[in-house]
This record gives structure tokens, C-alpha cells and sequence, in this order.
């Protein structure tokens, strides 16, 4: 959004201030000012001059020597090539020191170009004659300046005033980034009204007279909107006897500076009034509206448009129309068809300002590939109560202008109301949230500067329909505390109950997660949620497995990130993988992420998402170290002790014979293994890898921080190590659970210190050893004590198959 200072400076007259504070003030106000460009920044000592005569250069036949009234009786001669110079013409005149912006080529010099005097083939210029080119603007601009030579000015400018000011030059253009929320400001109107209440300057908005002749619109023209829900409001005025002309010097000027170039006097105007009001508005040749009719409707499918600009579009059923009683006329919002368009013949125009779903005007901009300065406003979201009031000032502009006859009435479609806010006032909890002690009716003047109403006996602050971002309390705070001051509001503490802030459980799990595997060496990565179907392949899972039913994304990116993981194996691999070929020798990561679990497929309601926390290594350490590592974290978790292991886990992408499921308390709460060596090949790892995953919401619902002290033991223990040889398909947690369910009251732990297979053991056979401690808190204990515990711990064995080793 661009605004000229001068155009600012129409509706807040006592505006005085240079750009520089107008910048700082308006920013610090809310109204974030990007930067300024001010027009006559290289333009110094040019004033107006007029030719009094003209002579041909005596040693060269393009040249002329001209001599110049500068004002106050000055004269000046200046020799100049300009093919457009004649006696009388009132020209700008850079005089000996000033400066232009640059050359005639119309390409700016930066810090632009210095005239000095000097001699042109031996004859003395005390200056330069101008093109505005030469002035830093062009023909787009200016289009009554000629297209070679030197600018004219008209009959009524002043010989010995200041050129620039004569062109509008002595200007600034503000930039602004007005937010999506603030459609207000996408207007000048809205910018002066902000400029007015931050200056405390009094806003004077043009009045908008009411126009018309004594006949009516809805004569010319009637009005349907079949969509009110895309369309909520539609106004249309009818213009006769139009009369096609230059609009006149000042709208020329307002609009160059906005970056518009002027046309003829009812685009300009509609041009204008979108500039000042926020609201575009389309002009249509009311003689090629078929049936005097207009229709506002959806496209048809595939139904084909030739825009304003000669390109034919394709529309879907998604897409808005104006249309008249036969075809389409314009794409709402957007652009007017080729096919009404306002020509030089023109001489009944139908005025169009409506109101369209803003959401709905930017995917439909987006379909058609257009986007247009009219479709940028429209998609914020405009008030539909602006319209009226736009439509109606275009009409006081023609009348003004001598643009046309205005015909009375408006055609007006305007279905549910758009009404103004009521939020309640509540001085007292403002100041608390802004930590300050500003009066109430400092409060309400704040408002009132910014239009905003007060009911005293409500207590309610009334909000007008254009300022859609006010919804509560909070926001009346934020407009006091823009226009208060932000740098005038104290420090503060904060006020309120103390509270004691704490992790929840389930992030305290997750917490003790991550201190285990940085404690064991463990790097924390981060993978995408994101990835390819490819991946199942890559892990060797079968064409039937569940892990290969995902959640597509709608839109995905790419094939690599066309569904939501299943599984959070594939982000660690390619980890270990880009470690690997990178040569980092000993890699340890986890990750703390979710899976994406539909419910069914295709999905119809939000996928179940679980986190999962895995491990991977490769390097040193082998499938124990990682054993121990889960180990750990289950004992920090609280589920230390009731862990077991099948290795009937059934992993395609782990090693057959070294893989586990993680079983706890009866329930599988993950796995562990070491990686298939066709999975290592599949992501480029030589050598041995080794994963576990943990499925937490298992976890956080067994995991318990409860921890019973108990005292230094006063009593001695006793150990007995037992050596045995039992087959290798029995698992030490097999002899373990023997060991808990034998050792009765005094068994106080077991640790296994020795697993041998070798030659002094038979094939098929491993040796096991272990130290058994007992121990009593109120006695020491005599071998009657523990022996018949050992008796039967041996007698479970030998039942298992198990012998003592001699």
C-alpha cells in the first residue's frame, strides 16, 4: 500500500510534519511505514521560465539559442537541441548549480545529474530546458508532456515559480505494510485517519453530496445475485451522456503518485476511488449489457472468458460471474470481458461496487492464474457498507468533473446486514493488562479518534463494520496502548496468584527419555513426519503389512513426501546413513517423534498419532549395549524389573536371529534388533546397526516417579554362585523368572557375571552363571534360612532341563 503525502495532507490540513517523523510517528502508531521515496530528491533550482526568443545557433544546425524570462525581469540564454521549442512557451528551466534527475533517456542518476554553466559549440547556456524524463518521471505519468523535447506547461502557470511544484514533485510516497486484519487501511481514507489520531490533527473525509437526476436506476438496469453467500452486497449507478476527456491535473497528479497512469476521466476516476476509498469498482457500456440485466453467478464448468486484456480464460464452477441477460461480462472481483468494456464511444456507462467472499476471489485468482490491484483488495475481505459510499462518490466525481449525467437511484442487492460491534469497556482491566493508569476519558478519546462510538449506558464501545479486527477487550487495550505510547508504558511485574509451573507427566517420561540417551552418548535428531512410499520397500515390509496403510497428503510436495510415517525407522536410518558416508566412525542418535496411524482407508477422520522413541547406533556397542539402554530408561521411569524379551518379534527389517520384542507386564511396549543386513545395504551401512523403538503413550501409563526410601541394610547378606549348562535355545530370562518365583522372602537380587560356549561344553549348549544374594532386615541369616529357597530354585531348574556345571 502506497500513499502521497499531499493526498495524506487533503483530509488532515494541519498536518505538518516532514517525512522522516511522519515515518517514525505512523510506525510506532501501528501503521508500519517500509520506507519513502521522495519525488524531488535530485531536483534542485528548476523553475518555470518562459521563451521570449529564439534564435539558430551560428555553429550548428540542431542547435538554438533561446532566451528565457526567469521571473523578477531576469533573462537567461540557454542553448538547447529540444525539436519542440517555440516563442512564448512556458518551460522548467534548471538554472546554473541546480540538478535533474537525469538524463532524456529517462534513466535516473543516482544522486542525479549537476547543471553548471558553460558554452555549447561557443555559445554561452546559463542552464537547461527539461523533459520529464530529465524531471525523473515519464509519458505514463504525465501523458500530456510531448514525446521528444522539452515539458510544456499550460497558459496558467506562474514564469519565476517553482517547476516542481508546478508538476507535483514536491511529494512523498510513503510505503506501508498494512496487515491482512486492517482492510481499512488499504485505502487512503483509512491511512488519514490513522495519520489524524496519531498527529492529534482533526480528519476532515471528503463530503459526498448526494447526485443524480430525478430519474431512477432501477429503470436502466435490474440486479440478481443468485450466490448471496459469494456476493453479499451489489451496487450498480447509471451514468448518461458520458463525455470521454483528460481527467484534470490534481486526480492526474494523485494518481502518478500512487504509481496509477492516468487514462481519461472515468477510469481515472474509478482508479481514484479505489485508491481512496479501498473499493475497486468496474465501469461497463451499459449498451452491451444484454437485457439491461445483470446476473451474478457461479461459472460453468470449462465455460471460457476473454478478459479486459485479450486473453481467453477457462472458469470452474467455483469461480463468481457478472453477467448481463445473455453472457458473461466480467470475473467478479478480478477483471471486466473484452466484451463491455469502456470505449471512446461510450455514452451510458453502468457503475459497478460490490462486495465478494474474499477467500473465494483469491482461489479463484489463483485458478485462472489473474491477479489483479482490484482481486488484492477484494481477498482481505472488504466492508460491504463501503460500497455504497464509494459508488456514490465516483458519481459526485463525474458530476464534478463534467464527466456525465448522473442518473438518481441506486440498484442496490444487499442481503444480511453487516452491523458494527459491541464490546464491553472496562477501563480498569485495560490498564491492568497494559500495566499503566491512563484515564477513562483519555481512553474514549483515543477511540473517538479513530471513529469508535460509546454508549454510556451499556458501557460498550461501538465498533463500526470497517474495523473487522476489533473482536474483545484485549483489542480496545492494543488501541490504547498504540496511540498511549508504547515507549510511555512502564515496567512492570507481573500481577496475579503465584502458581507453581511443572513438566506434565507424560512430557516428565519423555524428559527422563532424553536424559538417558544423552547420558548413554546419544545425539538427538530430528526426521520429517513426511516421507515416500518407497520407504516399506527400503525395510523389507511385506505388500500386506498395516505399516502400509498411511495418510496421503492432499498436496504433497513430492513424491519423497506424499504420505504421513507409520513407522520411525526411515528418518533415523538416513541419519546413521548420512553419518556413515560421511565417515563418522561411532554414531549414536535418538529421536522423540510421532507416527501417523489412520483408523481406515481411505481416512475420514484424524489419524491416531503416537510418539515413538527411538535409538540407533552403529559402531562400537552391539545388541546388549542397546538392551542396556532401554533398560536404563525403564528403571528411571519406574518400570525397572518386570521387562522381558521374545525374540519371536517377526521384524522383516531386523536381523533374524537378533531381534526382540519389548514385553512389559504382558504387553509389547516396543522392540529392539539389530538392522537386516539387506536394510543396511538399502541405505548404504557397511558393517552392523542397531535400532530400538519404544512406543511411549505405553510407557507414560505404566511409568511411575513414586520412589519408597529405604534404610542402609544392618544385617550381612549372603551370596551363592551356581554355574549351569542348559541348551542354547533356553534364554536366561527363563531362568530368571525361576529365580523370582523360588528364591522366597530373603532372595534380594541376582546378577548374571559369566556366559561361556566353547570347547568344554557339548554343542548345543552354553554355560550360565550366576550370583544369588540373600539377605534378612531383621537378622542374620543361617543356611536353614536360604537353603530350601536354593533347593527348590535347583529342582525348578532341573525340571527345565537345566544341570549344574561340576
Amino acid at each position: 500500500m502506497n500513499t502521497s503525502l499531499s493526498w495524506i495532507k487533503a483530509y488532515v490540513p494541519e498536518l505538518d510534519v516532514d517525512a522522516q517523523e511522519y515515518m517514525d510517528a505512523m510506525t510506532l502508531s501501528g501503521s508500519k511505514v517500509e520506507g519513502y521515496e521522495k519525488l524531488d530528491a535530485d531536483l534542485e533550482k528548476i523553475i518555470i521560465g518562459q521563451i521570449t526568443k529564439i534564435e539558430k545557433h551560428p555553429d550548428a544546425d540542431k542547435l538554438v539559442v533561446c532566451q528565457v524570462d526567469i521571473g523578477a525581469g531576469e533573462d537567461v540564454q540557454i542553448v538547447t537541441g529540444a525539436p519542440n521549442v517555440k516563442e512564448g512557451q512556458k518551460v522548467p528551466v534548471v538554472l546554473d548549480g541546480g540538478r535533474v534527475a537525469g538524463g532524456h533517456d529517462g534513466k535516473k542518476t543516482p544522486g542525479g545529474i549537476k547543471i553548471k554553466k558553460g558554452k555549447l559549440r561557443g555559445v554561452v547556456s546559463n542552464g537547461m530546458m527539461c523533459s520529464i524524463e530529465e524531471l525523473g518521471s515519464n509519458r505514463d505519468m504525465y501523458p500530456e508532456a510531448p514525446e521528444e523535447g522539452i515539458y510544456i506547461f499550460g497558459e496558467d502557470a506562474a514564469v519565476g515559480e517553482s517547476a516542481i511544484q508546478a508538476l507535483g514533485l514536491d511529494d512523498v510516497v510513503f510505503e506501508y505494510e498494512i496487515t491482512s486484519n486492517r482492510v481499512d487501511c488499504f485505502g487512503v481514507l483509512g491511512i488519514a485517519r490513522e495519520a489524524a489520531a496519531t498527529f492529534g490533527k482533526e480528519f476532515k473525509p471528503p463530503v459526498v453530496a448526494e447526485t443524480g437526476n430525478s430519474e431512477n436506476a432501477n429503470d436502466f438496469i435490474k440486479v440478481t445475485v443468485e450466490d448471496t453467500e459469494l456476493c453479499p452486497r451489489y451496487c450498480a449507478r447509471v451514468v448518461k451522456n458520458i463525455q470521454i476527456a483528460p481527467s484534470p491535473e490534481w486526480m492526474q497528479r494523485r494518481l502518478a503518485a500512487q504509481g496509477i497512469r492516468p487514462i481519461n476521466n472515468i477510469v481515472d476516476i474509478t482508479n481514484y476511488v479505489m485508491e481512496e476509498y479501498g473499493q475497486p469498482m468496474h465501469a461497463y457500456d451499459l449498451d452491451t449489457i444484454a437485457g439491461r440485466e445483470i446476473i451474478v453467478r457461479r461459472a460453468a464448468k470449462d465455460e471460457k472468458f476473454v478478459t479486459l486484456d485479450g486473453q481467453e480464460r477457462t472458469m470452474d464452477d467455483s469461480v463468481l460471474m457478472i453477467c448481463d441477460g445473455e453472457k458473461a461480462v466480467g470475473i467478479a472481483g478480478i477483471m471486466g470481458g473484452e466484451n463491455s468494456m469502456i470505449t471512446d464511444n461510450v455514452t451510458t456507462m453502468l457503475f459497478e461496487a460490490a462486495c465478494f467472499d474474499g477467500t473465494n476471489i483469491r482461489l479463484s485468482s489463483k485458478k485462472i492464474g489473474l491477479r489483479t490491484d482490484a482481486s488484492s483488495k477484494f481477498e482481505k475481505g472488504l466492508d460491504p457498507n463501503n460500497a455504497i459510499d464509494a459508488i456514490n462518490r465516483a458519481c459526485q466525481l463525474i458530476e464534478e468533473l463534467g464527466a456525465g449525467e448522473v442518473v438518481g437511484g441506486v440498484a442496490d442487492v444487499y442481503g444480511k446486514r453487516r452491523e458494527g460491534r459491541k464490546i464491553l469497556f472496562d477501563p480498569e482491566k485495560i490498564n491492568r493488562l497494559l500495566g499503566t493508569q491512563i484515564g477513562k476519558e483519555e481512553m474514549l478519546g483515543y477511540f473517538q479518534k479513530i471513529d469508535l462510538g460509546y454508549d454510556a449506558g451499556t458501557g460498550e464501545v461501538l465498533v463500526p463494520s470497517w474495523r473487522q479486527d476489533l473482536e474483545c477487550l484485549a483489542d480496545l487495550a492494543e488501541e490504547v496502548a498504540r496511540f498511549y505510547g508504547y515507549d510511555n508504558i512502564p515496567t512492570t511485574l507481573p500481577t496475579g496468584e503465584a502458581t507453581t509451573g511443572k513438566l506434565s507427566f507424560k512430557l516428565r517420561v519423555e524428559e527422563v527419555a532424553r536424559n538417558v540417551a544423552e547420558y548413554c552418548g546419544f545425539s538427538q535428531g530430528m526426521s520429517y513426519s513426511f516421507e515416500s512410499p518407497k520407504v516399506f520397500d527400503k525395510l523389507l515390509l511385506p505388500k500386506d503389512s498395516g505399516l502400509r496403510k498411511t495418510v496421503v497428503i492432499s498436496n504433497p510436495l513430492g513424491e519423497d513426501f506424499s504420505i504421513m510415517r507409520t513407522i520411525p525407522l526411515n528418518g533415523m536410518l538416513t541419519s546413521l546413513s548420512t553419518n556413515y558416508n560421511r565417515r563418522n566412525k561411532n554414531v549414536r542418535l535418538y529421536e522423540l517423534g510421532n507416527i501417523y496411524l489412520p483408523k481406515q482407508v481411505p481416512v475420514t477422520e484424524l489419524p491416531e498419532e503416537r510418539m515413538q522413541f527411538t535409538l540407533g547406533m552403529y559402531g562400537e556397542g552391539d545388541f546388549y549395549t542397546m538392551k542396556g539402554v532401554v533398560e536404563e530408561f525403564f528403571e528411571k521411569a519406574g518400570l525397572s524389573g518386570k521387562e522381558t524379551y521374545d525374540p519371536e518379534s517377526g521384524k522383516p527389517f531386523l536381523h533374524p536371529g537378533r531381534q526382540a520384542n519389548i514385553i512389559y507386564d504382558g504387553k509389547t511396549v516396543g522392540y529392539l534388533g539389530e538392522l537386516h543386513p539387506q536394510v543396511a545395504d538399502n541405505y548404504s551401512i557397511k558393517g552392523r546397526a542397531y535400532v530400538a523403538v519404544i512406543d511411549m503413550p505405553e510407557i507414560v501409563a505404566l511409568a511411575d516417579f513414586g520412589r519408597k526410601y529405604e534404610g542402609i541394610a544392618k544385617f550381612p547378606a549372603v551370596s551363592r554362585d551356581i554355574s549351569m549348562v542348559m541348551k542354547k535355545s533356553i534364554l536366561v530370562g527363563e531362568v530368571e523368572k525361576i529365580f523370582d518365583a523360588k528364591g522366597g522372602q530373603y532372595l534380594e537380587s541376582y546378577e548374571l557375571f559369566d556366559i561361556y560356549e566353547g570347547a568344554q561344553i557339548k554343542a548345543g549348549y552354553k554355560s550360565v552363571a550366576y550370583s544369588l544374594t540373600f539377605r534378612a532386615k531383621d537378622k542374620t541369616l543361617e543356611e536353614a534360612d536360604y537353603a530350601p529357597a536354593m533347593e527348590k530354585i535347583l529342582k525348578a531348574l532341573e525340571e527345565l532341563g537345566i544341570e549344574l556345571r561340576k
